[in-house]
């Protein structure tokens, strides 16, 4: 039964109103001044608050600010038999659903109520559809060994706080992963996570990119565009690969950080912007820095808190926890029962060198899902990985010693050469 509390320090108002709103099947409560609203709404939940604007000890202005500080999504209905349209205007500018004068048409009160209801389901559903999307998006960091551990632990450190943070690892280790749940676990969950992978952009456009820009900056900028830095404004932005950045890019990203302000490609006009920045690359950046490649000003800015993640080779000992993982999720998707791994199976996938790391792992095991009978055994991986995997480093030895891809073009067109008579 939806829960009312009537405030007024008129009884007779919240007698009447009392008798009305029970006809209507909703359970109510009465608080007789503003100091009594905010202890029952403190001490109960209330689906919408009728509230009157002069009463003594506080009035009805001021616990709207006070509700909207402590609960921004109980709807209030303001009514007033003093009141005037400067008084209307003021309590919806304060966030109040509707005011209402007395003595109040009791039609308009009550569709008011179920109107402010219905808003505040739909706010309660989008709230829970939010939380199940991100829940969805955020898989599990999967390992019971001592760097997972570390890893996990420095992000529930890390992650309250708005400390910038600088990922490293190899491709495919889980960096995006560790970054997603930072933001998850984060005071800025309920805004965006934007991600921008500065490998993938051109170096030309990265700063568009980020920054965004004004209509006619450049040939193709047809209208105005807002920056990965203006759409995470009060959520988090990932810069993915940030080794890869140009130079004149990272003095922009500095200034940024710098100054928490930035300006599109071709504008004159400053932008504030609230943005937590995580950063990951699979480059030493204290190399690149000797290099010239990399600002060692921005370093500094971006390496507050640094997490390395460790290769799938030194992390072996949760490879079997990783197939189960993998194979669960893989089976959903083809809509199989899950299909088991043999122990020698799993051991043989230990055995292998996995410069992919986890992403290389996954689509492995998907590939035994598909290939390998009713289970996946040690002969499964043998067939399907380990042989193509030491082909792989086969030609990866026998290509070492060729200097540039001309010397490989001369070698395989010298081996077609001397094999063409045999090629049917």
């Amino acid at each position: 039964m939806p829960k009312i509390l009537v405030v007024d320090d008129d009884k007779g108002i919240r007698r009447t109103l009392r008798d009305i709103l029970e006809m209507e099947k909703y359970e109510v409560q009465e608080a007789v001044d503003g100091l009594d609203c905010m202890v029952k709404i403190k001490q109960g939940k209330y689906d919408v608050v009728i509230l009157d604007v002069k009463m003594p000890k506080m009035d009805g202005m001021e616990v709207m600010d006070k509700i909207q500080t402590s609960r921004p999504d109980l709807p209030v209905v303001m009514i007033s038999g003093h009141g005037n349209i400067d008084t209307a205007v003021e309590s919806v500018k304060k966030g109040a659903f509707d005011y209402i004068q007395k003595p109040p048409d009791l039609n308009r009160l009550l569709i008011t109520i179920r109107n402010a209801m219905d808003k505040s389901s739909l706010i309660t559903e989008k709230k829970v559809l939010q939380r199940k999307i991100s829940k969805k998006k955020t898989i599990d960091i999967v390992g019971e060994s001592e760097a997972i551990g570390q890893i996990t632990k420095t992000i529930d450190l890390v992650a309250p706080t708005d400390a910038r943070v600088l990922i490293h690892g190899e491709n495919g280790t889980g960096k995006e992963l560790v970054a997603r749940w930072i933001h998850e676990k984060s005071g800025r969950n309920d805004k965006p996570l934007i991600e921008v992978n500065c490998a993938a952009i051109p170096s030309e456009l990265i700063e568009s990119e980020l920054f965004g820009h004004e209509k006619g900056s450049f040939t193709s900028a047809h209208k105005s565009r807002a920056g990965k830095f203006e759409l995470a404004h009060e959520g988090t932005l990932f810069l993915d690969e940030i080794g890869d950045m140009s130079l004149s890019a990272q003095a922009k990203v500095l200034r940024a950080l710098q100054e928490n302000r930035i300006t599109r490609v071709g504008g004159d006009k400053e932008i504030s912007v609230n943005v937590r920045v995580i950063a990951a690359t699979n480059k030493d950046l204290r190399t690149e820095i000797a290099k010239g490649n990399f600002r060692e000003d921005l370093y500094h800015r971006l390496a507050v808190i640094i997490i390395n993640v460790p290769s799938l080779r030194e992390r072996k000992t949760d490879i079997p926890l990783l197939v189960n993982h993998f194979a669960k999720i893989i089976c959903k998707e083809y809509g199989i029962g899950v299909k088991a791994f043999t122990d020698k199976a799993v051991k043989e996938l230990q055995k292998s060198n996995w410069s992919g790391n986890i992403r290389e792992l996954r689509n492995v095991i998907e590939r035994l899902i598909i290939l390998s009978g009713k289970e996946v055994t040690d002969k499964d991986v043998k067939d399907y990985v380990t042989g193509s995997s030491q082909q792989s480093n086969q030609l990866e030895k026998m290509f070492m010693k060729f200097d540039n891809l001309e010397q490989v073009q001369l070698y395989v067109k010298d081996q077609y050469e001397q094999y063409k008579g045999i090629i049917v």
